[in-house]
């Protein structure tokens, strides 16, 4: 596959730490760390049963491609906010270089917040998914920008066997339609960042749905929305495009009272 430059560096480093894991740890002892895994919470099912119009996945996360957003985070009390304040889901982004932070980050949220655990990074083999189910994640998002079908059906089939759910991300229509010639598609994400050169547009999602919304809708596939969402206005926005849920990371993080602004920004059905 060819990257973007700035892409190419980050899927570069991840292939690397990759390979590490696996020469360090074989399949077998991969395994082993799950013989008494943190209980699956059901990421999907708690995003079915939410009583708001759209629901949050909340991210923890430090920093940006270009930038620190917060020096010093806590993720535990960020988490912690996040729950108090209404969120559904949580959103773990573990890349260690690019993104300063790491699977112990995941795993002591895991222990101290009861919401299912989005575990959030550049997915490559299915050795990252054993670790992040071992840390206490319940799904994992997949980028279908760097991964071919084949690889894509492998690490599905992982966890599946795992017993988590896949958020499958997409960027544009052509990634849309590979998705939807998969099997059992739950959930897609669209992220309304731009591969190319890291810019947002929200019109992505409002796209992306127009195109498929009526396939989606068939399929039962609950549809998130990614990126460059701020405001109550963003949140209808993407609901009346047909979207169930957003992923809100840059927007909460940097506020003050970050149980507050979860709380804001929600809406009974």
């Amino acid at each position: 596959m060819t990257y973007p430059p700035t892409l190419r560096k980050i899927i570069w480093q991840k292939r690397y730490e990759v390979a590490q894991i696996k020469q360090k740890m074989s399949l077998a002892s991969l395994v082993s760390m799950l013989n008494a895994p943190p209980t699956v919470r059901g990421f999907l099912s708690a995003l079915q049963q939410s009583r708001y119009r759209t629901c949050i996945i909340a991210e923890v996360k430090a920093s940006l491609i270009h930038g620190i957003i917060q020096e010093d985070l806590d993720p535990v009390a960020i988490a912690q906010a996040y729950e108090l304040g209404g969120a559904t889901c949580i959103s773990v982004f573990t890349g260690q270089k690019c993104f300063h932070r790491s699977f112990e980050d995941l795993r002591t949220i895991r222990y101290r917040v009861g919401l299912p655990l989005l575990y959030k990074d550049f997915i490559l083999d299915p050795c990252q998914i054993y670790l992040a189910r071992a840390a206490g994640a319940d799904a994992v998002l997949l980028i279908v920008a760097i991964l071919s079908d084949k690889e894509l059906q492998n690490i599905l089939e992982v966890i599946d066997y795992l017993g988590m759910d896949a958020l499958i991300e997409v960027h544009t229509l052509a990634e849309l339609d590979r998705v939807l010639n998969l099997n059992d598609v739950r959930l897609i994400g669209i992220n309304n960042r731009s591969l190319e050169d890291f810019s947002v547009n929200i019109a992505t999602t409002e796209q992306l749905l127009a195109a498929r919304r009526s396939q989606l809708q068939s399929l039962e596939i609950i549809v998130v929305s990614e990126s460059g969402l701020y405001t109550p206005a963003d949140l209808s926005l993407v609901a009346e495009a047909g979207t169930h849920a957003v992923i809100l990371g840059e927007s909460l993080v940097k506020e003050k009272d970050i149980q507050q602004s979860v709380r804001n920004l929600l809406k009974p059905k």
